[in-house]
């Protein structure tokens, strides 16, 4: 009877002594940027990323608004109608929005005026999965081709697909990834990075910095795109300053990619710099933050807790990614973000209204050159240089998507910084037109209608007119 008894316990004991079958998990093979395949395995972090083509939760951001209400897209150069100004004379100025999630990159670009994509196939570059792949096959033909052949080369089934798992994540054991080595990982190594030391926390932030920078695409002797190229050349990991970025730009004619029609000026020009801004030395930079800390926290799905795919601002997140480190309250710091945006805002608004009136200042100088009047060289000379150190500060803060947040101290600095250059160009122009003997009125007409009403087919897609006060005094409705 003991012997019936002993040999079930054994057969028990060994049952349990066995090693556990390995889980068994869908293989994504490497250059799959299928998200389907990577959803097997991953399918709460799959529906995130869907949920970033959803219209975004309405009212809940005041500066950056996306994707709210049905979808709809946000006009730029009517919330700061200055751009159509400065901007006119290429396809910012005839279209210029509001990003949208993920989902949306690449129907963005579809969707766009075509003069936005008149840099070719260099347009993709951030765009979708398949840009190092194209750049690594077709060289300099992929930055210099038609955007629309570049595009043709993308599979069928992705020719609308914008960021995807591949994007950051390596498909063999999910660890994040430089992507785009033809663009990141050569403005890494410009700094003296090895990117081979970066800890996990760095490459949190780092692949955001694959597309959220500002970056150039250099040009040939025609005009044709050559490279896109970030401008760190003379910078630092942690200091990327616009100093350095402006020094960059002037260093290399091939940086001026178009040409200013109000000033006749050849610029180059300042795109979405969020990692320069963030990482220069700002308070959650020091405190060894991440994008992801921020923009994508952690989040619970049944039992389990992972990073929230769908990546947005913590305004329209019920500022939960702001709630892991404070404890004062989500309303508290929602009021914290919008102080501080809204003083980024104005200062924002002074700096670019100052700088249109000055590049108005060198459209009348001009005139007056043509009419055979003399110009002083060395004033002129002078205020080219105040007006493009006010221009790039300008666009520099503009273009970054936080409306300062990144990064409150140095965005001021950088606008205060800006504001003064502008009116040193605005006083050096004056002068010089008043010894031609031009006079100039103590307002300066913007002439905003002109510039507003002359871009594209696209409307304006706000429900009422936009109301808006310039520093200069000047109201109007668009």
């Amino acid at each position: 009877m003991k012997k019936l008894l002993i040999l079930p316990l054994i057969a028990a004991l060994a049952a349990c002594s066995k090693q556990p079958e390995p889980l068994k998990v869908a293989e994504i093979k490497a250059g799959d940027y299928e998200p389907a395949d990577w959803a097997k395995d991953y399918p709460r972090e799959y529906e995130g990323w869907k949920a970033t083509g959803d219209p975004e939760p309405a009212g809940l951001s005041k500066y950056k608004r996306g994707s709210e209400k049905g979808g709809k897209v946000y006009d730029k150069l009517s919330e700061y109608p200055y751009l159509a100004l400065l901007f006119n004379g290429w396809g910012f100025g005839l279209e210029y929005n509001e990003p949208r999630g993920h989902m949306h990159m690449m129907d963005d670009v579809l969707d766009v005026d075509p003069a936005r994509r008149k840099a070719g196939g260099a347009c993709l570059t951030c765009k979708t999965p398949y840009a190092q792949d194209l750049q690594e096959k077709y060289g300099k033909d992929y930055f210099s081709r038609p955007f629309a052949e570049i595009h043709a080369l993308i599979p069928r089934n992705h020719q609308k697909l914008g960021a995807a798992c591949a994007h950051c994540h390596d498909p063999a054991d999910m660890s994040l990834i430089i992507h785009n080595k033809f663009t990141l990982g050569k403005a890494l190594a410009s700094m003296g990075v090895d990117t081979a030391k970066l800890s996990t926390q760095d490459m949190r932030t780092l692949v955001c910095a694959q597309c959220h920078v500002t970056y150039m695409v250099q040009k040939d002797a025609d005009m044709h795109s050559k490279n896109v190229m970030f401008p760190w050349q003379n910078s630092k990991q942690g200091h990327i300053a616009i100093e350095d970025i402006i020094k960059t730009i002037k260093s290399d004619p091939s940086n001026l990619e178009w040409t200013q029609a109000v000033t006749g000026f050849k610029l180059g020009f300042v795109r979405h710099p969020e990692y320069e801004l963030f990482s220069n030395n700002s308070t959650h930079w020091q405190a060894g933050l991440a994008c992801a800390d921020c923009h994508m926290p952690y989040v619970r799905s049944g039992a389990y807790k992972i990073s929230d795919h769908r990546v947005m601002s913590p305004l329209k997140n019920g500022m939960k990614g702001c709630l892991q480190c404070h404890t004062e309250g989500a309303d508290w710091l929602k009021a914290r973000v919008l102080a501080i945006q809204d003083r980024t805002a104005s200062l924002l608004l002074r700096a670019g209204y100052g700088t249109a009136a000055a590049a108005k200042l060198f459209e009348k100088a001009n005139a007056a050159r043509k009419a055979g009047k003399k110009i002083d060289p060395a004033l002129y000379a002078e205020a080219k240089e105040y007006f493009e150190e006010a221009f790039y500060r300008s666009a520099f803060i503009g273009a970054e998507n936080s409306t300062g947040f990144h990064n409150p101290t140095e965005a001021m600095r950088v606008l205060g910084d800006a504001v003064a250059f502008a009116g040193k160009a605005e006083a050096l122009l004056r002068q010089a037109l008043a010894q031609a003997g031009v006079s100039v009125p103590a307002k300066i007409d913007l002439e905003l209608p002109k510039y507003l009403n002359g871009r594209g087919e696209k409307k304006l897609n706000f429900d009422k007119p936009v109301e808006f006060k310039d520093p200069f005094g000047n109201q109007e409705k668009l």
